[in-house]
């Protein structure tokens, strides 16, 4: 059966500190929704670690259509951005970005020590999240005039349907969102219906 869940989380996770040979690396998981949200992100980061050496971070976007990027920041390539992000895969989780912040402590870790610290910080910090299963959604908007507008909120009723907006005049639009695997049967009961149109919003 298609998968209609995914994990993710609410809120930034609390600051995690990993040590390896005097380097510090400083873990943070944020949710993000577009790529447009990380770069804010990274730069508070900057301001707030202003003496550290490397802010490397990976990120994964969408439930379907997913988008990622992995970025070492000056580290050995692929000591750091793919490590990171292997950690969100193994923990299974999208729309988040994991930042580890590195304070070089003066002893070069190689590029096996890396790719542990940063999968290990990134690990702590997936830990310390607190990850939340969600719902892949559709949403609809059914259209009908006025006088059907029983019709319509039975089903809605009845379906447990969640209402995001609607316009309740002369012709009404309302538009609900759908869990994926029920999206099938609601169309099908509003396509059934005289009058009523329901198309994906």
């Amino acid at each position: 059966m298609e998968k209609d869940t995914y994990n993710t989380i609410n809120v930034a996770s609390k600051e995690t500190l990993y040590k390896d040979k005097n380097s510090k690396f400083f873990g943070y998981a944020f949710p993000v929704f577009t790529e447009d949200d990380v770069k804010p992100i990274i730069e508070t980061l900057k301001k707030q670690h202003h003496a550290a050496r490397h802010w490397c971070y990976a990120y994964q976007i969408g439930t379907e259509k997913i988008a990622f990027r992995a970025n070492d920041d000056g580290e050995p390539s692929n000591s750091a951005g793919m490590p990171i992000y292997g950690q969100i895969q193994s923990f299974n989780v999208t729309n988040i970005l994991i930042v580890v912040v590195r304070y070089f402590g003066g002893v070069k870790l190689g590029v096996g020590g890396l790719i542990n610290a940063y999968k290990t910080s990134a690990q702590l910090t997936l830990e310390a999240s607190k990850i939340l299963e969600k719902t892949i959604n559709i949403n609809y908007t059914i259209s009908f005039e006025y006088k059907n507008m029983n019709k319509v909120m039975r089903i809605i009723k009845e379906k447990n349907l969640k209402i995001i907006s609607q316009k309740l005049e002369l012709s009404c639009d309302i538009k609900i969102s759908v869990r994926k695997k029920d999206a099938k049967s609601t169309l099908e009961v509003f396509n059934n219906l005289y009058e009523i149109t329901i198309k994906e919003a």
